[in-house]
């Protein structure tokens, strides 16, 4: 079990402690679940009011917001508790799980492929021909890398994670469980005959940047021809859908059941709201937000911020939703 002191944890995320608190700090913990012991956050004045029954020991506050001490109840007060969170949780992080060889004996290395330094690669995972893999890449047991893929250093694959042949990845990024890299598009068209649909190859490939992390059962799709492409430092949520031959800029944000059709391209630092939804051949320029559940059909100019369904600038669909609301009560 890790311990901090007050004076550690207020070090640690430059703060100032306001207040004694004796008590060695063991874990982080909602404001409402926190016991003696514990250390929570209070980010926002609605929760203010919890803090004098809060059994917790210490707070992270925003130092907007005003509370006082109570004895051996201390606060630490921050510019921004949510960076402050961020840095006290990798404190509190716990060792990852534990390889007992490097190189587990059921793992299917191909003869072809180069491994880097310090790389660990767990039971029953296949590295296929030609496949490099930079130093202190870790690959968590039941993950296939196929054929003339590249993975650059301190790369972490989760279980059931497939990374088809030819993808190039970057270094420093994390795939969670049940990631697909580079599976092929959806392209299909009527046949001649009218009997059918004839399936559109796809040829091209996946190109992720560095810095990136993907969440669980997320896919990307490789290009029809070209790539697919994520830029460094794009931060992608669980099931969300990358349609081949996007291309997304620099630390691009997609929240969950997010998704892009194909050929859409995404300008540097786009938020993408859960179970937003992108038409084809559309971009969105950089800076630009779309909220929840919306559908873009068109293109977004840079800093915009839309919503809806369709997707229109948010005050113009605010007065749409008011002048609706009044003409229900008519």
């Amino acid at each position: 079990m890790k311990l901090f002191t007050a004076q550690e944890i207020t070090t640690l995320i430059n703060g100032e402690l306001i207040g004694n608190c004796n008590d060695q700090i063991n874990a982080p913990e909602q404001i409402e679940k926190a016991v003696k012991g514990n250390i929570t956050f209070i980010g926002n004045s609605k929760y203010a009011k919890l803090w004098e029954n809060s059994q917790a020991s210490i707070a992270i506050v925003y130092e907007g917001i005003k509370i006082t001490p109570e004895e051996n109840k201390a606060f630490i007060k921050v510019k921004n508790p949510d960076l402050a969170m961020a840095i006290l949780l990798e404190a509190f992080e716990p060792e990852s799980p534990y390889f007992e060889t490097e190189i587990h004996p059921t793992a299917v290395i191909d003869k072809t492929s180069k491994l880097g330094k310090g790389c660990k690669i767990g039971a029953n995972s296949y590295i296929g021909k030609n496949v490099v893999l930079g130093d202190n890449v870790t690959i968590y047991p039941n993950v296939s890398v196929f054929d003339d893929t590249t993975i650059g250093n301190e790369t972490v694959v989760w279980s059931g994670t497939v990374i088809r042949e030819r993808s190039i990845i970057g270094s420093h990024c994390i795939f969670h469980t049940n990631v697909s890299i580079g599976a092929d598009g959806f392209g299909y068209r009527p046949s001649n005959d009218g009997r059918g649909l004839v399936k559109i190859i796809h040829i091209g490939n996946v190109v992720i940047g560095n810095a990136v992390e993907i969440g669980a059962n997320s896919c990307v799709d490789r290009g029809k021809f070209s790539s697919t492409i994520l830029g460094d430092g794009c931060k992608i949520d669980n099931l969300v859908q990358i349609g081949h031959n996007s291309v997304l800029g620099r630390c691009c944000i997609m929240a969950g059941s997010s998704g892009l059709a194909g050929s859409v391209t995404l300008g540097d630092g786009v938020i993408i709201g859960g179970s937003a939804s992108i038409k084809d051949h559309v971009t969105i320029h950089s800076g630009a937000k779309v909220g929840a559940g919306s559908g873009v059909i068109a293109d977004v100019a840079a800093g915009k911020t839309v919503v809806g369904y369709p997707a229109c600038d948010s005050r113009e669909k605010m007065k749409q939703w008011v002048a609706l609301r009044k003409l229900a009560r008519n």
